[in-house]
């Protein structure tokens, strides 16, 4: 299971039960949601079964993003899909309370999260999916490393809209 990693700022520490309402929180507000690919409605079920099926059996490495600051829980980062045969996985975050977003936290968890991927999950490469206009998570994700590597044209369709993706990726330097 993962371990705390700080960068005095933010910390991630690993996800548990105990998380699940702020999860659900998070990921069922318009402000995450819009953001997402997968745009349909957590419920605790759900969770549980990521956590049981995902999470616990290690294909899954997934973290609350915290404040040094009050301990305050304020978003998820992950890496999903993690194949140990190419050693890569798919890297996902979210800034769940409004009161942390546009202040580089998810920059400063993405940067903790592609050191904590290569240095202990040993895996060679990140990749990520992003909506083509999100242009402040694109500039995050760039500050932490990641590069742009393909343009996916109306890749998605979300309520009937046909959405470019964009996909970046970045590779351990070791």
């Amino acid at each position: 299971m993962a371990q705390e990693i700080s960068d005095g700022v933010i910390y991630l520490r690993a996800i548990d039960y105990s998380d699940t309402a702020n999860i659900i929180k998070w990921r069922n507000s318009d402000e995450v949601r819009k953001r997402f690919i997968y745009q349909k409605d957590f419920t605790e079920e759900s969770h549980f079964s990521w956590m049981k099926n995902k999470v616990e059996t290690g294909e899954v490495c997934q973290m609350i993003i915290c404040m040094c600051e009050g301990d305050v829980p304020v978003g998820s980062v992950y890496v999903r899909d993690i194949d140990r045969v190419h050693n890569k996985g798919e890297y996902g975050i979210f800034i769940g309370e409004e009161s942390a977003r546009g202040h580089g936290v998810g920059t400063r968890a993405a940067c903790l999260m592609v050191k904590y991927s290569f240095e202990t999950l040993k895996l060679h490469r990140l990749f990520l999916r992003a909506f083509a206009d999100n242009e402040r998570a694109l500039k995050s994700y760039e500050k932490a490393g990641f590069v742009k590597e393909a343009l996916l044209k109306d890749d998605v369709c979300i309520d009937g809209e046909y959405r470019d993706i964009i996909l970046m990726g970045t590779v351990n330097p070791d």
